[in-house]
């Protein structure tokens, strides 16, 4: 029996008491730390950071995340150093924050790492580049598990003016800079169709931060900007005539949260990202890193209303409105399709040597049937047999159509974005490119972390 520690953080959200009592009983913790009303942000984790843990594993979570499934079986079998659990955030959709898995020999290490000084990242995101450093020491990546997790959901106007203004100072790669105004649009359309402030209440406090803080800001004056974040966000709520919410009790968060339909408010179509490489071709490893980056996509998924999608020749997918793209098979062959329903995004072809190709498909086909006449089996096997018709033209290995269709797939994608080189990546994860290629096309930074090669089950379910 695995030992979980659970440390709790709150600034007093309004949902701090719900969030606990959720937290506690979906992880079952031995024992429960609570870091209470620590600003800002990095004084909280310097006060987890001191704890003498006694466990295997801890999980850090936020006040604003509302735990409601159980954690539980999931903990007990999980061996990863780190997870990152993926929330329904109410202003961007899935994304991993607010819950975080992290073994013991991670906090150790995160315990004794040492920041450099005018560490940029640090200043932004204490707890995120504090972990970042002490996986590099372990050479190890996040890795990311899926939850019933609502975040920022009834959170008090203050929190979300703050949160969302430094969301801007974070945002300030030319990537990340698109996408929060494209947040920005949904925000605006969102708040007009349900006259719900907390969409109006963030777009203030992206607008605040980036008139107010330039790009050359020392990181002096953007640590003494957060710190008086909160002042200056019930200063401007008042001048906005915007009165704060009241409290709410678990009886209220329970009644709330059974309303959520992550459906509801539709999001842009504009930059999403899409893996358009063949099966065994480094998909999954694509789709860690993109996760990794924060550009959250969903590889392979195997739900009903996507199959559905297919057969009706819906390329909308019903996914794309919460995630950030879709990766493997799933989309390989309607890149021409999701190029015009999604503008501005961006097409990731991952390649692979042909012969090697063809030996690990057959390797993998002879282990994947097409048929399976147990009932819960039946939707699996007919969006398998749908895709390997589709994109293949075959149920079973076939060396010379599986030949033909990989170097017909390849020559089509680079004709289609011939004259634009912006719109894709070709990518040889197998030959060892990834960090480089990767990041330079969406204009980030190299991460200094391992790139992910995997092809774990466990790891990136959908």
């Amino acid at each position: 029996m695995k030992k979980i520690d659970l440390v709790f953080r709150t600034v007093g959200e309004r949902t701090s008491d719900a969030a606990l009592e959720l937290a506690v009983n979906n992880i079952q913790p031995q024992e429960v730390h609570i870091i209470e009303n620590v600003k800002p942000f990095s004084l909280a984790v310097k006060q987890m950071l001191a704890i003498n843990y006694n466990c295997d594993f801890v999980v850090f979570a936020d006040a604003d995340c509302l735990i409601c499934e159980d954690m539980t079986p999931f903990l007990q079998y999980n061996s990863f150093p780190y997870v990152d659990c993926y929330v329904l955030d109410k202003f961007r959709g899935y994304i991993h924050c607010g819950v975080h898995i992290t073994r013991m020999d991670v906090v150790q290490l995160m315990q004794k790492v040492e920041i450099p000084k005018g560490d940029r990242k640090y200043v932004l995101r204490p707890e995120s580049r504090t972990r970042e450093l002490a996986l590099s020491k372990l050479n190890q990546s996040k890795v990311f598990q899926h939850f019933k997790i609502f975040h920022d959901f009834f959170q008090y106007y203050l929190d979300i003016f703050v949160k969302y203004a430094i969301r801007e100072l974070r945002s300030r790669q030319d990537y990340w800079q698109k996408k929060l105004n494209v947040n920005q649009d949904d925000w605006i359309k969102q708040s007009e169709d349900s006259k719900d402030k907390d969409f109006l209440v963030a777009n203030y406090g992206v607008n605040y931060s980036r008139e107010l803080i330039q790009e050359k800001a020392t990181l002096e004056e953007i640590e003494k900007f957060i710190a008086y974040l909160p002042q200056i966000a019930m200063s401007e709520l008042e001048k906005l005539n915007i009165a704060e919410k009241e409290a709410l009790t678990l009886e209220q968060v329970w009644e709330l949260s059974a309303k959520i339909n992550p459906q509801k408010w539709q999001r842009s179509k504009r930059m999403k990202v899409f893996g358009i490489g063949l099966s065994r071709t480094g998909t999954k490893s694509l789709t860690g890193a993109l996760n990794i980056l924060g550009i959250n996509v969903v590889h392979y998924p195997q739900d009903e209303t996507t199959l559905q999608e297919l057969i009706e020749g819906n390329f909308e997918f019903s996914l794309l409105n919460n995630f950030d793209g879709i990766t493997d098979i799933t989309v390989a062959s309607y890149y021409a399709q999701l190029d015009k329903i999604y503008p501005d995004s961006k097409f990731i072809l991952t390649v692979r040597e042909k012969e090697s190709w063809l030996k690990s498909m057959e390797a993998h086909w002879s282990k994947k049937v097409v048929f399976d006449e147990r009932p819960e089996k039946q939707k699996k096997m007919e969006l398998r047999r749908f895709l390997r018709s589709a994109v293949y033209g075959t149920y079973q290995f076939n060396t010379e159509r599986l030949s033909y269709v990989y170097d017909l797939h390849c020559q089509n994608v680079l004709e289609y974005f011939r004259d634009r080189p912006e719109s894709l990546l070709v990518l040889n994860i197998c030959q060892g490119e990834g960090w480089e290629k990767l990041c330079s096309f969406f204009d980030l930074p190299v991460r200094d972390e391992p790139f992910p090669h995997n092809n774990n089950k466990k790891q990136l379910e959908s």
